[in-house]
């Protein structure tokens, strides 16, 4: 019961918002669901079509007899939602292609494939618009009425026995409806089972459907059917009428035809056996990650505002900080030349490393409710699409890695030494692939980007703090000293100055004008040893893989998403 009810004085533990429910539904009839505005029917359809989230349900629901199994029914099912959600950075056809690839039987060729993708196209009327881009609702690419249909052409190329859809029409003008019922009809033209809501249909919709009451007087040309609907089946009518629209139903002769039929298809018709599958998927994990990754890296290569901006930005940092700091590798004099490189290093990780964990969040939320839908259906594994969604962010941290550190690596003036070259690159790619899947990571636990943002604005500085460059580890406080080995970023900074510097015996003049070899002075002043960087590495593996599984983990069980 939600709170505003109790406040009210409702004293039941629980509001019921669907009761005494019983139907059938046939291949080849158009089914409508019809009710104003808070009836339950999208409540109705999530229930049956197992796409609800929280409450609880009760009652039986069969399939050619037998009771529905969640996991086999998604494989034999559509569900057309009301909000229309797909991948911005693909075009249609991608869109199309893609889910045919992993909801049709492994047993489907490519070839079959592809020739059956164009038949749904032409179906859905989608084959003109074959290369435009998806882009976002409202923003860009497709229209609401071209998205619905291609929301219906996503569930149709899965050749799904039963499709439900939530109000197809809402939203659009007369003849966008038109062009999506007619759609519909088509769908339900080649023997399918399709059941619709439906808000306030027009005349044209209205007759699209098979069902009526016997006895009603059909509808006057030119009547808006919403109103007259609502006008015979008011309660006001009713009082009027001194009649109960309810009980005239449970008596009529409509009624008894529909439990006798519902009573019928409840048993299994003879020599049927129950559906089932002998995978849960319709493809195996290779080729789930195949499918995912292909869309995954088509989505980004479309996608010129983050990845472009993501390039020129890495220049930009890459060329400050090399002027800032030109040349200050060559340089070891002193203790202050030290502590320059320091800096240096701590600029090159931790600004371009913190870009990269925000910049990434929005682009990962927004294929989140894409994963929610795909994961419905039933789709492929969340650990396919977890680890392709990483793959494809890692291979671009890696050629961002190698742009940074040519540029940083030369104009600072690090020596050029084939291990510390690499060990300098490690670092650098390690640091940007463990700072975006700390973003990823961020976003899959929380419930919103906006969320994450907020707990990224809360860890940053925290990180920044503790990284070992504005308060040395020995400096810092033994009771906060375990948080410096938390920090993935206090490892890269000693990654970094440990492999550059942690082997030079040349001498540096520190505070009171006395020499030090450059190697005992990292080891007393800052901890940092040439002989641990093994370890470091080690770390860099560990976070990568950490967070990653942190990740994958929460895609799988975390589900934000209230139905």
């Amino acid at each position: 019961m939600p709170a505003e009810m109790r406040e009210q004085g409702f004293a039941e533990s629980r509001l019921q918002l669907l009761s005494d429910i019983s139907g059938a539904f046939r291949p080849g009839v158009l089914t409508a669901l019809v009710g104003v505005s808070g009836a339950g029917k999208t409540t109705l359809m999530d229930v049956l079509a197992g796409r609800k989230t929280s409450g609880s349900i009760e009652g039986s629901i069969t399939l050619s007899g037998y009771p529905k199994k969640q996991e086999t029914f998604a494989r034999i099912s559509g569900y057309c939602e009301q909000t229309d959600i797909h991948s911005p950075n693909v075009t249609v056809y991608e869109s199309i292609l893609y889910s045919a690839w992993l909801r049709l039987s492994s047993d489907v060729d490519e070839k079959t494939r592809k020739i059956f993708v164009e038949e749904v196209m032409t179906l859905v009327e989608l084959d003109v618009l074959r290369n435009a881009m998806v882009g976002l609702p409202g923003v860009d690419g497709l229209s609401t009425e071209q998205r619905k249909r291609l929301t219906i052409a996503v569930e149709l190329v899965a050749n799904p026995s039963i499709i439900f859809m939530d109000e197809p029409t809402s939203g659009l003008d007369a003849r966008a409806a038109a062009i999506v019922m007619r759609a519909v009809r088509n769908t339900v033209n080649t023997g399918r089972t399709v059941v619709c809501t439906i808000h306030q249909p027009s005349i044209d919709i209205f007759e699209s459907f098979d069902e009526a009451i016997p006895g009603v007087e059909k509808i006057t040309e030119g009547y808006n059917p919403a109103t007259w609907m609502l006008e015979v089946s008011s309660p006001s009518a009713e009082a009027r009428l001194n009649i109960n629209f309810a009980d005239i139903y449970a008596n009529s002769d409509l009624y008894r035809k529909n439990q006798e039929l519902i009573k019928e298809l409840s048993v299994p018709p003879p020599g049927y056996e129950d559906l089932s599958f002998p995978t849960k998927y319709s493809q195996n994990f290779y080729n789930q990650c195949v499918a995912n990754f292909w869309k995954q890296y088509k989505s980004y290569w479309k996608n010129p505002a983050h990845n472009a901006m993501r390039f020129l930005m890495t220049l930009i940092y890459a060329l400050v900080f090399g002027t800032v700091f030109w040349q200050k590798g060559t340089k070891i004099n002193s203790q202050q030349d030290l502590a320059n490189l320091l800096g240096a290093t701590y600029a090159a990780v931790f600004f371009l490393g913190s870009a990269n964990c925000i910049t990434v969040q929005p682009v990962v939320a927004i294929e989140r409710t894409v994963f929610y839908r795909e994961k419905a259906a039933g789709m492929y594994s969340p650990l396919a699409y977890a680890f392709t969604q990483t793959c494809v962010e890692v291979m671009y941290n890696i050629v961002q890695g190698i742009e940074y550190t040519l540029i940083i690596y030369s104009m600072i003036g690090y020596e050029w030494k084939a291990a510390k070259f690499f060990y300098f690159l490690f670092f650098i790619i390690s640091c940007f692939n463990y700072f975006t899947l700390f973003g990823m990571m961020l976003v899959a636990l929380s419930s919103s980007a906006m969320l994450a943002n907020i707990i990224i604005a809360f860890v940053l500085p925290l990180w920044n703090l503790f990284s070992g460059f504005l308060v040395m580890r020995p400096l810092i406080p033994i009771w906060w000293r375990w948080y410096y080995w938390a920090n993935p970023v206090s490892w890269t900074i000693y990654g970094v100055i440990g492999s550059q510097f942690g082997d030079n015996t040349s001498p540096v003049s520190v505070t009171g004008g006395s020499l030090v070899v450059v190697k005992q002075f990292l080891e007393d002043g800052m901890g940092i040893k040439h002989d641990f960087l093994g370890y470091v590495v080690l770390a860099h593996f560990a976070y990568v893989i950490g967070f990653f599984l942190v990740f994958a983990y929460s895609i799988k069980v975390l589900n934000f998403q209230k139905r």
